[in-house]
């Protein structure tokens, strides 16, 4: 006796909706941990490449965000990209950057054109348009938890639970200084200018530094003081009018007289770099880091967010050699998250060296180290070239 073969025929969608509610397979591509700057970057750029990503909400500090980042002409070009750029008064252009050493000398740098050398960034306005972009794309989920995805992007900061979690090495050089931030309200206005000013008091290194906010005629500047714990903590506790002096005569009268206007804060400071960025869990799945996860420096040139948003565009680029010759490559690919690895250690070394470097030569109590130290900035003001050439570097 002859068996009559049945065949089973589905529609097309029906199959579809079979695959994708497969068990097996996870609700997410990615799981981007931290929605700070960089966390929110990374999910929109993968966002991009039509992975679905899972975005790890955090604890919503209590207290306002008082800091404000410099960001550099490449990282303009990303946020522009993604349309989460500042308007103008939240994104005030430095047209010019004055610096002075602990002796009297003074480096003048002035932008090369009039976009400006860099902006800074108001950070609570940053990232509330960050978050806009992130409620009207259809591949990012904002999440309370962490989610199963075959890559995981650690993002948390340089405090990182899931980067102890995955037992990446991470090596720590502590500076003996805190950071105090702050916002001020100037009496005159800053026109642009940012100051910098390299101190010593009673053989202590103090590194003032006053960034211009609120657009170019702007009378705000955001304040990021770099002093011994004691000091800092000292002038944290300081009675408002206090100061307003102490940081009236700090900075030389610049911009005149000038009124708190925000709470302050302190966080120690630190070189810090991981030894693995990326590794795979014990399922299979992997992880990377970015951001402070994998990195963070001393803030005297002002580059941390830059190396963070530079980590993103790294990987939103490796990754996107799937849509090509890795086409075969998961997102879980050891070689492909290498090449992200190589590339970002890489980049970073030469800014490592230049931030430590510069931290120990004017932390240095010597007189000697500081009469190089002058030779060395009315040499540098003097010789166009070689600033245009840095300044280049800083812009990109």
């Amino acid at each position: 006796m002859s068996m009559s073969r049945v065949e089973l025929c589905l529609p097309s969608g029906a199959i579809m909706a079979h695959l994708e509610s497969d068990p097996m397979k996870p609700a997410f591509d990615v799981c981007v941990r931290g929605a700070g700057v960089v966390g929110q970057t990374m999910a929109l750029l993968l966002a991009g490449l039509r992975l679905r990503v899972a975005l790890v909400q955090g604890n919503t500090p209590s207290a306002p965000d008082v800091r404000a980042f410099a960001l550099n002409a490449a990282s303009r070009n990303l946020l522009q990209e993604l349309r989460c750029w500042p308007e103008p008064d939240h994104a005030t252009a430095v047209q010019q950057m004055r610096v002075w050493g602990d002796g009297g000398a003074q480096v003048h740098l002035e932008a090369p054109n009039p976009q400006g050398l860099t902006w800074i960034v108001d950070t609570p306005i940053l990232l509330a348009q960050l978050a806009q972009a992130i409620q009207y794309q259809a591949l990012v989920s904002v999440v309370p938890s962490n989610e199963s995805a075959s890559l995981t992007v650690v993002c948390e900061g340089r405090h990182s639970a899931s980067r102890e979690q995955a037992g990446a090495g991470h090596e720590v050089l502590p500076y003996d200084q805190h950071a105090l931030a702050a916002r001020v309200d100037c009496a005159l206005p800053h026109q642009g200018q940012a100051f910098q000013w390299f101190q010593h008091d009673q053989g202590e290194l103090g590194i003032l530094a006053l960034l211009p906010m609120g657009g170019s005629m702007g009378q705000q500047a955001a304040l990021v003081w770099s002093l011994s714990p004691a000091r800092a903590q000292q002038l944290k506790a300081m009675p408002k009018a206090e100061f307003e002096q102490a940081l009236h005569h700090a900075s030389h009268d610049q911009l005149g007289a000038m009124r708190l206007a925000s709470e302050r804060h302190t966080w120690p400071l630190q070189m810090a770099r991981a030894l693995q960025w990326c590794g795979t869990y014990s399922d299979g799945q992997a992880w990377v880091l970015a951001g402070d996860a994998a990195h963070s420096v001393h803030p005297l040139a002002g580059l941390g967010l830059n190396l963070g948003l530079a980590d993103a565009q790294a990987l939103r680029h490796v990754l996107h050699t799937r849509q090509g010759v890795n086409h075969w490559r998961g997102l879980n690919d050891r070689r492909l998250l290498r090449r992200y690895e190589r590339e970002r250690k890489a980049g970073m070394w030469p800014t490592w060296v230049a931030c430590d470097g510069l931290q120990r030569l004017f932390a240095h109590p010597h007189a000697l180290v500081k009469d190089l130290r002058q030779w060395g900035m009315k040499n540098f003001d003097a010789i166009p070239p070689l600033k245009q050439w840095v300044i280049q570097q800083a812009m990109q």
